[in-house]
C-alpha cells in the first residue's frame, strides 16, 4: 500500500529531484487547518498512484531550506516535480478532482 514519504532538507534532492517517476510534494505545517483538509487526499492518491507517482510531505517549519528554495509562501502547496524540475503548483486546499486532473496531466505530458 502506497503512502506519502516524509522528505526534509537533507533527503529532498535524493527523494524528489532524482526520482525516476513524477513526485508530488505536499508543503504543510502542523498548525495549518487547510493542510489537514488536503492530507487525506494526498494519502488516498499516494495509494492509487503507487508505482507511477510518488507523493511526499515536507513540513515547512522544520525544513526552511527547501521551502525557501522553491518560493513556498502559502500552505498547503502541492508542487509537482518531473525529471527533477517543478512542472506544476497547486496552492490551497483544492478538491480531490483538481489534484487528480493535474497529476494526470503530468503523466500524459
Amino acid at each position: 500500500m502506497g503512502k506519502p514519504v516524509e522528505v526534509n532538507d537533507t533527503n529532498f534532492d535524493q527523494q524528489v529531484l532524482k526520482s525516476s517517476i513524477p513526485v508530488v510534494v505536499d508543503f504543510w505545517a502542523v498548525w495549518c487547518g487547510p493542510c489537514r483538509m488536503i492530507a487525506p487526499i494526498v494519502e488516498e492518491l499516494a495509494n492509487e498512484y503507487e508505482g507511477r507517482v510518488q507523493f511526499a510531505k515536507l513540513n515547512v517549519d522544520d525544513n526552511p531550506r527547501v521551502s525557501t528554495q522553491f518560493g513556498i509562501r502559502s500552505i498547503p502547496t502541492l508542487l509537482v516535480f518531473k525529471d527533477g524540475k517543478p512542472v506544476d503548483q497547486i496552492v490551497g486546499a483544492v478538491p480531490r478532482r483538481e489534484v487528480v486532473k493535474r497529476v494526470e496531466a503530468v503523466l500524459t505530458a
